[in-house]
């Protein structure tokens, strides 16, 4: 019988990983949504063992991963290696979405290329600006943007391949030229791009269905599906309520996994990386939420699989302070296995973690 949630913790690596860099995780998720950049830097960190944020900055400042946009139209983490075959592949289908929005605030091919061109100019040769300084830039090409539309050209510009992220400054993002962060990035041929991302998704998110893939990639549900039939030979299905269901066969059938207990940040892939995010939740809690599609928003936390509450961080000087909403009341083996996610979390970020009274929901 398919244990979807106990397959998904595994195959995600919450419940152990053979990895050991930020970038293999990143590589073997496909790509980990990362507009919250503190909390994707968490949710890359607590599937690996002894990595710390600091970590997660080097390893975007090296350029080994990559933030930009792909796929849907928000920021993803990508590997250096991927990040020409994934966005030649979603790029067109991102640019088609947003196609209205440009339209609505009078941007269009025009204006775009023109900023392009300004943009690649000035990071050329290595260097690296916020937004602040590229709108600068514009400004004295006789292009003024406010703050919305300089959200839009820098989004497009990512979609073009034109830039990317570069090394944080201070706590301030940069941009950098995309060829010269990644001059090594493979090139796939469409179809061959279109098999290895469905591979990657049903091999690093399984067990999921057609419909969480076609969401997760962003691909119409021709493409979506002509990628897992291109492909089907390299994994395995099963059909629960009439959901058919792709995993990699060499998943174990029924991993144990130990009272382990996970504080995953908002748009974690756990819940994110699928449209149906039914079988993490206990439908008895579920009016505890607003509603089950702005569970995303939230950090929340899991227990042997399932959303049991959510959390939220304050940070200090030298500390970070843990705060949680509980949907039910824990026993005392639940209670210290959120503990000890917390204190996984303190070790993360450097600091000494506290933790008030835990509150439950009505």
């Amino acid at each position: 019988m398919l244990n979807i949630i106990q397959q998904r913790l595994t195959n995600q690596q919450l419940a152990g990983t053979r990895f050991q860099t930020p970038a293999e995780i990143v590589s073997w998720l496909g790509a980990v949504q990362s507009q919250d950049y503190p909390g994707a830097k968490w949710a890359v960190g607590q599937r690996l063992q002894g990595i710390t944020d600091t970590d997660l900055d080097q390893a975007l400042a090296d350029g080994n991963i990559i933030r930009t946009h792909v796929l849907r139209p928000t920021w993803h983490f990508v590997t250096s290696d991927d990040i020409g075959w994934m966005l030649a592949l979603t790029a067109p289908r991102v640019m088609t979405l947003m196609s209205y929005y440009y339209r609505q605030i009078g941007l269009d091919d025009t204006v775009f290329a023109r900023c392009n061109e300004i943009i690649a100019r000035a990071l050329a040769g290595g260097k690296q600006m916020t937004r602040a300084e590229l709108t600068i830039e514009l400004e004295r090409a006789g292009l003024p943007f406010d703050a919305a539309r300089m959200g839009f050209i820098t989004g497009q510009a990512e979609l073009n391949g034109v830039i990317c992220s570069g090394a944080l400054r201070g706590k301030q993002q940069t941009y950098a030229l995309l060829s010269e962060r990644a001059p090594h990035a493979r090139r796939l041929e469409r179809d061959e791009a279109l098999a290895e991302l469905a591979l990657r998704y049903f091999t690093g998110h399984g067990p999921a269905t057609l419909k969480d893939y076609v969401w997760w990639s962003g691909l119409t549900t021709a493409d979506a599906r002509a990628g897992i039939e291109m492909v089907k030979q390299q994994l395995t299905s099963e059909t629960v309520d009439a959901q058919t269901y792709w995993f990699s066969p060499s998943m174990p059938t029924e991993p144990a996994i130990p009272m382990i207990a996970y504080l995953l940040p908002n748009y974690d892939e756990y819940l994110v990386g699928y449209a149906d995010r039914s079988a993490a939740f206990d439908t008895q809690f579920t009016h505890k939420l607003n509603q089950q599609d702005g569970i995303v928003f939230n950090n929340v936390i899991v227990l042997e699989g399932l959303v049991v509450g959510t959390w939220k961080r304050t940070l200090k000087k030298n500390t970070v302070i843990v705060e949680t909403n509980l949907f039910r009341p824990l026993t005392a083996v639940e209670d210290e296995a959120v503990n000890s996610a917390a204190q996984r979390y303190g070790d993360f970020l450097g600091l000494t973690v506290q933790m008030p009274q835990v509150s439950i929901s009505a």
